[in-house]
């Protein structure tokens, strides 16, 4: 009787530690997660940057006119579809999007 007390309450003692070292590596992980709303903001602004860097691009005006795509399904609550023009034109200027 007493030895299964004594294991019931290691058990115990060892699954609360669990837990208790998992909780913020979850906690750190949600906040390096981004909304789509910030992940839009993110991309429009490495896409403007990237524009000025790379204008003289052949595929500068195709990208210009994925980044007003872009900019305006993330301004009507498409963000993904944003997101999406966004990388594209990104990938037409030979950027890497950003993906945290």
């Amino acid at each position: 009787m007493a030895l299964m007390r004594n294991i019931l309450t290691i058990s115990t003692i060892v699954l609360t530690g669990a837990m208790v070292s998992i909780a913020p590596i979850e906690q750190s992980m949600a906040a390096e997660t981004l909304t789509r709303t910030e992940l839009c903001g993110k991309l429009q602004q490495q896409v403007q940057h990237a524009m000025t860097e790379h204008a003289e691009a052949k595929r500068a005006a195709k990208a210009k006119a994925l980044q007003k795509t872009g900019t305006r399904f993330c301004a009507s609550n498409k963000q993904a579809q944003g997101i999406r023009s966004y990388a594209q034109a990104l990938k037409l200027l030979g950027v890497q999007p950003v993906d945290d």
